[in-house]
């Protein structure tokens, strides 16, 4: 509709690369540490819960959910959802992802600052994300014709520009979740050396997928800031 423009698919083209490629690794390395049998014997529910209530966290279930890697923390109803490979698995990668996720709940209960920034941008976002490329083109095109295309298209940049916070305030909430998890593993010397070594590097490479996504909204929003400040 807008016609095409190079310079943004080239950039989609790269950091899609970018993640699909980091998502492939991602989903190696959780079946390499599938096979890393937990010693304890505990399935990605049992060790959410213990993390639970080892933090005293007694109003949050611990569900399963379909997918793979559909795992996630829902903090309007205090649930810790685990996907089909997590909740009743008993291996080094169930662990890592129900300790991640669990570690969502603690920064919950403790009021992470981090979380609370995005949880209030979660409803901004699901506007500005609908509308911030239209925004976008639709002021590029204008400009050619009416002064207030100029506007617009600062307007729609301003827009993609929350989706960028946003993203880049998911770093350290993901960051920080990791961490815990693995402090809270090691501390109750829940796994051995080598089950902690596997769900540190599984969760090492969950948190880059955050980071090129982070990093891929960044380098789209200067783009199209230098595009609409050329035709200023």
């Amino acid at each position: 509709m807008f016609g095409i423009d190079i310079g943004y698919m080239v950039i989609a083209g790269v950091f899609g690369l970018f993640s699909m490629l980091v998502s492939n690794r991602l989903k190696s390395k959780f079946k390499k540490y599938s096979k890393v049998h937990l010693r304890n014997g505990m399935s990605g529910a049992e060790i959410a819960e213990k993390m639970l209530a080892d933090h005293g966290i007694r109003d949050v279930k611990v569900i399963s959910t379909p997918g793979m890697l559909t795992d996630h923390y829902n903090p309007a109803n205090k649930t810790v959802n685990l996907s089909e490979g997590v909740y009743a698995e008993r291996n080094a990668s169930a662990a890592a992802v129900a300790a991640h996720e669990c570690g969502h709940a603690v920064q919950h209960a403790t009021a992470y600052s981090w979380l609370q920034m995005r949880s209030k941008l979660v409803p901004i976002l699901n506007i500005t994300s609908r509308f911030s490329m239209w925004v976008i083109f639709g002021g590029m095109m204008l400009m050619n014709t009416t002064a207030i295309g100029g506007t617009i298209a600062w307007v729609g940049v301003g827009l993609y520009g929350i989706g960028t916070l946003f993203s880049f305030v998911t770093l350290p909430v993901e960051y920080d979740a990791s961490n815990r998890a693995l402090a809270w593993l090691k501390n109750k010397n829940m796994v051995s050396q080598e089950e902690y070594a596997g769900a540190e590097d599984a969760l090492k490479w969950a948190a880059r997928t955050y980071l090129v996504a982070a990093i891929g909204a960044l380098a789209t929003l200067l783009y199209f800031a230098m595009r609409v400040a050329s035709r200023d």
